[in-house]
């Protein structure tokens, strides 16, 4: 199927964007397309315009220096070859490391799947697991959106229509992190999803795919501390809360709720470096 008609717009900048998302409630941003443009394709978004984002160089700069900043338009192909992300923030490194294939993760980006929210993608959890930050800009300036309050819903963020991502940061630390993934086998979606931090007196914990948005299980978290066994961990994972877990033809909530408890074992054990 065709997409509807529509307006291309290739932005110079991001403030450029925001008056063209200023200037028509329909607009959407486009950076990589792997998500917009398949739902454009059977019509299940149809924007009046497309604000393309994808030449905007300020969107593309990464450092890692301790903590990160990782800008909106960053490709995964360009996270895949930082060997000081992949060192620090491992968690993150091996979600971008399970996405999709060679295509997406040329063009595909990590602003776009943080600001798709799709309940099954990779990137959301390390995300929340590594406590990032999302610097967001709108016609009122920048503001910063901590990742416990970023994702909201299924396909849903606390991004306002004219906002732009600009860039996520995640705070110089000394946690160790993993992420393990149970993935659908013909779409590479992740049917269940965990990343684990465990340092500096803390453990975050989130799952992805299994439920309707990327969620942290705070009761797994609230059971441990960063000094953790085995058996501390298999303790945990068996109270893991109550989660409204997600149901498909493929995976029943009570088989996503098994995989949950299953992979968050498998990612703390790595993370605490017992596995």
């Amino acid at each position: 199927m065709y997409p509807r008609p529509f307006e291309y717009r290739n932005a110079s900048s991001v403030q450029e964007a925001i008056q063209l998302l200023q200037a028509d409630p329909d607009a959407k941003i486009i950076a990589g397309g792997h998500s917009l443009l398949p739902a454009m394709k059977l019509r299940l978004a149809s924007p009046g315009t497309l604000v393309d984002i994808s030449t905007i160089q300020e969107l593309k700069q990464m450092s890692v220096n301790g903590g990160a900043t990782i800008g909106a338009g960053v490709t995964y192909n360009d996270l895949l070859k930082s060997n000081d992300l992949k060192e620090r923030f491992t968690a993150l490194y091996e979600s971008v490391l399970k996405v999709g294939d060679v295509q997406v993760r040329n063009r595909g980006t990590i602003g776009g799947s943080a600001s798709h929210a799709d309940p099954a993608a990779d990137i959301p959890a390390a995300l929340l697991a590594l406590n990032a930050t999302f610097v967001v800009q709108g016609p009122n300036g920048n503001r910063e959106v901590s990742a416990d309050d970023f994702f909201v819903d299924i396909l849903t963020t606390a991004l306002e229509p004219e906002e732009v991502l600009t860039e996520i940061r995640l705070p110089a630390t000394s946690v160790k992190s993993a992420y393990e993934k149970f993935a659908h086998p013909a779409s590479g979606y992740a049917i269940c999803g965990v990343a684990a931090a465990i340092g500096d007196g803390a453990v975050r914990v989130a799952v992805t795919g299994a439920t309707y948005k990327a969620t942290r299980l705070s009761a797994v978290e609230s059971a441990l501390s960063d000094n953790i066994d085995a058996a501390a961990i298999e303790v945990a994972v068996e109270n893991i809360g109550d989660l409204d877990y997600a149901g498909d033809h493929f995976a029943s909530n009570e088989y996503r709720a098994h995989l949950t408890k299953v992979y968050t074992k498998r990612a703390l054990m790595r993370a605490a470096g017992l596995s």
